[in-house]
């Protein structure tokens, strides 16, 4: 006689944080479970979440105890270079979490789910990089959702000191194509003067999952940093991604490139804060849409008083593959200071007749032609990242896509 064990839902787990950790940690997250449970869900009032499917936020039926199993891939370090798994980064280096961890609130409509990781989040990795040290080698991790109804609250801190460079990419799949999870996932990139970082995510869950990840850039003094998005898998997920040009002379690169089929369906809010003067950022997201995918895109480019001469852009390009695709888009400017260069733009297409007739003029059958014109408009925004390993992490990733589209 076989007994079934009924599971806790997520939604009503309190945190049990482990003892090893520090004693502020166990606090932050206890306060962090009450926020949780005191913020409102999110409503058709909401402008954030507007276009937004709110059905998808029935998380009810995930189970409490996290079920991922990482694995890291971490190149040859110079001396001084941390990179730990979150939970022993909180153990041996607790004063420099702290520091940095969710400083900044989910502002574009997540800020429920925000806490929600906050209270459950004891893995993930912690990078810090100590002035004028370069990593040359990209930081591999892969986060893999096992068992049915699966949760996943991993977070990424990464730290970049003075002149410093580092590149990571964070990589989502699934154990089984069947099993449904749920990953809420959160990073905090950290560029300090002069530095460079990269970030790279790569979403391949299955077609059963959700995915929650809320994003934060903070570029400092002449700081270049990137943060780019694959999104392939998944049923439903949602990104917010915030940028922050602290200082003058800061650089934010926010890319994205998005290939939903089926009925998956991608959504989209950005945030651009120029805080400083003299700075620079720019966004591109590309969406290719089959079946009856559906994407929304709502960005902000946001200059404060006082942050003069700065150069933003903001880009999101939609290619439809089918009519019954349908893609939202809402960008939009905000500018409180004077001699600024702004503009943002949205477009919407499908594959035009004539480029069609080109490729079918040189002997490539229609699939085929349709299918190279689809992987040519991805390519752009994918050689932005400007570093040969991810990029080739990223193009495997979208070829896997295209094998499965029919």
């Amino acid at each position: 006689m076989s007994t079934t064990i009924a599971q806790t839902s997520i939604l009503e787990s309190a945190p049990q944080t482990p003892a090893a950790f520090p004693s502020w940690y166990a606090e932050l997250q206890q306060q962090a479970w009450q926020k949780f449970l005191d913020a409102p869900m999110p409503s058709r009032k909401d402008e954030n979440w507007r276009f937004g499917n709110l059905k998808q936020l029935n998380f009810e039926h995930f189970v409490a105890e996290e079920q991922s199993h990482i694995t890291y891939q971490i190149p040859t370090l110079p001396e001084g270079v941390i990179c730990l798994p979150f939970a022993e980064a909180l153990e041996q280096h607790g004063d420099l979490v702290k520091e940095h961890f969710m400083k900044d609130e989910a502002r574009l409509g997540s800020a429920k789910f925000a806490a929600l990781h906050q209270s459950q989040t004891k893995s993930g990795l912690f990078v810090y990089v100590p002035d004028g040290v370069v990593v040359e080698q990209p930081i591999e991790v892969s986060h893999v959702l096992t068992g049915s109804h699966a949760t996943s609250f991993p977070h990424t801190l990464i730290i970049t000191g003075k002149n410093a460079e580092v590149a990571v990419v964070d990589r989502f799949t699934s154990a089984d194509a069947n099993d449904e999870g749920l990953c809420v996932a959160v990073n905090d990139l950290i560029a300090n003067d002069g530095s460079k970082l990269s970030y790279c995510v790569i979403q391949e869950l299955n077609l059963a999952s959700k995915m929650i990840q809320v994003n934060s850039i903070t570029a400092g003094r002449s700081a270049n940093a990137k943060a780019f998005t694959l999104n392939t898998g998944a049923q439903w997920a949602r990104s917010e991604s915030l940028s922050k040009l602290a200082a003058e002379g800061a650089n934010a690169d926010m890319l994205a490139c998005s290939i939903p089929s089926g009925s998956q369906q991608y959504d989209q809010r950005t945030f651009q804060e120029h805080a400083a003067p003299h700075t620079t950022s720019n966004l591109l997201y590309k969406n290719t849409l089959y079946g009856t995918a559906k994407t929304v895109f709502a960005g902000l480019i946001k200059v404060d008083d006082g942050a003069h001469y700065t150069d933003s852009y903001q880009t999101c390009r939609n290619l439809l593959m089918e009519d019954t695709t349908e893609a939202n888009s809402m960008p939009g400017l905000e500018i409180n200071a004077d001699q600024v260069k702004c503009s943002h733009g949205s477009t919407a297409a499908s594959v035009s007749d004539e480029e069609i007739f080109y490729l079918r003029a040189r002997g490539i059958h229609p699939t085929q032609a349709r299918r190279l014109i689809a992987h040519g408009f991805s390519i752009e925004v994918i050689e932005m990242i400007d570093n040969e390993k991810l990029e080739e992490l990223v193009l495997e990733a979208v070829d896997r896509k295209f094998a499965v589209i029919r």
